[in-house]
């Protein structure tokens, strides 16, 4: 998947797009919404959702669900 498939999928859902910056290591993208949501974007098409609204994000982008090991 890449950057601009994930903001036009989750701002046609109504998540606005608030930043978008080439990550620090260069091969990729950090996309921010308006709900919290941080999407990392690789250039190799891998994703990663966190932050507040990232339940709703993934859900828009059909990514399976992280889970966390304790």
């Amino acid at each position: 998947m890449d950057a601009d498939k994930i903001v036009a999928l989750v701002t046609a859902a109504g998540i606005e797009l608030t930043d978008r910056r080439r990550n620090a290591k260069g091969d990729g993208w950090s996309l921010s919404f308006s709900n919290g949501a941080t999407v990392e974007v690789g250039d190799d098409g891998s994703a990663r959702t966190s932050g507040k609204g990232a339940t709703a994000v993934v859900r828009l982008l059909d990514l399976p669900v992280a889970r966390r090991g304790g």
